[in-house]
């Protein structure tokens, strides 16, 4: 018997085929309805969401996984409103790159076209579900959809309703594609379907994104994990530093542009750290600090190796403080994740040399890090933030999920 896994991929590459062939009016029809569906369908979107909920809170997950997963009328409204920014992006497909002509008479043009089956394994935000579904359906490319178990009625509901807006535009509903067996194997199948998706794309933390690159047959894009700094350099200012700082950790901690480490220079440290660091606990922030930080703020727990290693999505802070900026440039290439990095700093120097010198797929100065994202960059709703350097990087919008075709025309030329 047919999979699930392939049984959908399967549907989803014949609907690539009709895919391939809208026009940018026809998708952005289909998009509108869908996101009008969502606002029809909001209350049992949010009460299917409730079940995924309840079924977390029984078994002890944390708050922050608990409001990664959660949706209310305000965050349906906000995704819908995602579609619609989709609708009013420019649409890359077709789009002429290039075009040169041949000495022998061929014309030659090179155009975006779709990649063709994608394949999205995620966790729990069912957010995602719908953005990764708005931004493939755009560029003309079906999605085959396998988000993580703690929110299959949320996503279960979210496709159902995507599904039957497609049912009266000249879209096929097959383009959508949900797997719905929560099984580890279900994923693992996926990463081997050669011939039917045509790259896959994880999005979630570091153990799922680490299991995707290591094990997938099929192309990958990957999605990395962010663990992001944000360096307070001598000479800054401290209310900007101070705002930026809280900004990146506690503005919503749970996601991947999220500040885990703050690294302070020694003498803003002395001066400032104390009053800093007060703010942060406050915001019930734990703090983990080395032995500098803990002889600034007696009680705070050291920090280890493995702490600067992790990727929180919670609570927690590890702060480190530095004698200079070489330093600070040394901690964030051994532990960073090239995800997104901060320099808060006056110094137009120390500015330029850490943008220059740190290698991660955004480099802010005097900016928080949680501006990594593809709505704040203008690019609509995101289907990723790439870490790493072929094909895409930084948050992917909507050229970043086609490919190229060369479209060569000639009147009988034939090679000698």
């Amino acid at each position: 018997m047919t999979s699930e896994v392939r049984q959908k991929a399967t549907l989803a590459q014949d609907a690539a085929a009709i895919m391939n062939r809208l026009t940018t009016e026809q998708k952005n029809t289909a998009l509108s309805r869908m996101a009008d569906a969502l606002l029809t369908e909001q209350t049992a979107i949010i009460a299917a969401n409730k079940l995924d909920l309840e079924r977390g809170r029984e078994q002890g997950t944390s708050p922050s996984l608990l409001d990664r997963l959660a949706l209310n009328y305000d965050r349906v409204a906000a995704i819908a409103e995602g579609l619609r920014q989709i609708v009013e992006l420019p649409d890359p497909v077709g789009e002429l790159l290039e075009h040169f002509d041949r000495p022998n008479g061929l014309k030659v043009n090179k155009v975006r076209v779709p990649l063709g089956v994608i394949g999205m394994i995620y966790e729990a935000r069912p957010n995602v579900t719908v953005d990764a579904a708005g931004l493939c359906l755009k560029t003309g490319n079906s999605v085959v959809l396998r988000g993580g178990s703690a929110a299959i009625e949320s996503n279960r509901k979210i496709v159902e309703v995507l599904k039957q807006a497609l049912s009266n535009t000249e879209m096929p509903a097959d383009a959508i594609q949900l797997i719905e067996d929560s099984d580890r194997a279900s994923v693992n199948e996926m990463l081997k379907l050669n011939g039917l998706l045509d790259v896959v794309i994880p999005r979630g933390g570091a153990s799922l994104i680490r299991n995707v690159v290591e094990n997938a047959t099929v192309p990958v894009i990957e999605t990395g994990a962010g663990i992001c700094h944000t360096y307070i350099d001598e000479s800054a200012d401290f209310t900007m530093a101070a705002d930026i700082a809280f900004n990146a950790k506690v503005q919503r901690p749970s996601v991947c542009n999220s500040m885990e480490t703050l690294i302070v220079h020694e003498a803003f440290a002395d001066r400032h750290l104390s009053e800093l660091a007060e703010r942060f606990q406050k915001a019930d922030v734990e703090l983990r600090g080395c032995e500098k930080t803990a002889a600034l703020l007696p009680g705070t727990k050291l920090v280890t190796d493995e702490d600067y290693a992790t990727e929180y999505n919670d609570y927690i802070m590890n702060i480190r403080i530095v004698p200079n900026l070489d330093t600070a440039l040394a901690h964030i290439r051994r532990f960073g994740t090239k995800h997104s990095e901060c320099i808060v700093t006056e110094n137009a120097s120390n500015a330029e040399r850490f943008i220059q010198d740190i290698d991660a797929a955004a480099v802010y100065h005097n900016a928080s890090t949680r501006f990594t994202d593809g709505f704040e960059f203008g690019f609509g709703a995101e289907i990723g933030i790439s870490t790493q350097k072929l094909h895409a990087r930084g948050p992917m919008g909507l050229p970043a999920l086609t490919s190229t075709k060369y479209k060569v025309y000639g009147n009988g030329q034939i090679r000698g």
